[in-house]
């Protein structure tokens, strides 16, 4: 894996307590949103990545969660067409910050739809998740502009998980974590597979960040596996995030 040197990222607006869920564990917490992004900006830089940090923006609640309006490799940036109407106009935003990093740019069209949260790349391959927030024709259009570009692509359709990352992590070396529908799906069988297990689910979505892999709290399990695998770990609190469907992955743009 290419080391990462830059990050998008963008504070929370009031309005993300309001944001969109599927989830039953509560309404999250203004300030304490806003304490976990901060810690999660300094893990980042501590990573050694340069940090652009956007404002918060009241207009779209979920507007946090940058992964999912544009999928980025170092040689080009797709922006998406995400899935959901109230955040489709997010990506405006993004694009305008990525136009200082990027000449080449691709765009997902309607009525292709899709999340950065369903794409997984690891190495020269990317995998694909047909979720509620992406569908057939945007995974095709993405399938069609990555293979143009020399990259491999595969698209899978899910069948528990929100969102293609919301169970699975690449972390370079051909270690995969896995978790849920992916732990026995024959597109991953060739990885060395790290099986995280139903109980600690929400771990499964983590990220390494050059040297560090970064893990949500309170899963001993899965930290010591990656441990295990020969990687350093770094813990921050999600609580809040989880409660809007976010994960780790989901709150910066890697590149």
């Amino acid at each position: 894996m290419s080391r990462f040197q830059n990050v998008i990222v963008k504070a929370p607006a009031r309005s993300y307590v309001d944001g969109l869920t599927t989830s039953d564990l509560g309404k999250p917490d203004y300030e304490k949103v806003v304490e976990q992004h901060k810690a999660y900006v300094e893990a980042l830089k501590s990573c050694g990545v340069e940090a652009t940090e956007l404002q918060a923006d009241e207009q779209y609640p979920d507007s946090v969660f940058v992964e999912d309006p544009a999928v980025l490799t170092p040689e080009f940036a797709v922006i998406a067409n995400p899935g959901a109407e109230s955040r489709n106009g997010e990506k405006d935003a993004i694009e305008e910050a990525l136009k200082n990093f990027y000449d080449k740019f691709y765009h997902i069209e309607a009525p292709g739809y899709l999340d950065g949260g369903d794409v997984l790349q690891a190495d020269d391959h990317f995998y694909i998740g047909l979720s509620e927030r992406t569908n057939e024709e945007g995974a095709r259009q993405l399938k069609e502009i990555v293979e143009k570009e020399g990259y491999k692509a595969d698209i899978l359709p899910l069948k528990e998980f929100f969102h293609l990352k919301t169970g699975i992590a690449y972390l370079g070396n051909n270690n995969m974590v896995v978790a849920g529908e992916f732990i026995d799906h024959p597109a991953f069988a060739d990885y060395n597979r790290i099986v995280i297990s139903k109980e600690d689910e929400y771990s499964a979505n983590c990220i390494k960040v050059n040297d560090t892999v970064i893990i949500p709290s309170g899963y001993p399990e899965t930290k010591r596996k990656i441990e295990e695998a020969g990687y350093r770990t770094l813990e921050l609190d999600m609580s809040e995030v989880q409660k809007q469907d976010g994960g780790l992955s989901c709150l910066s743009l890697r590149f």
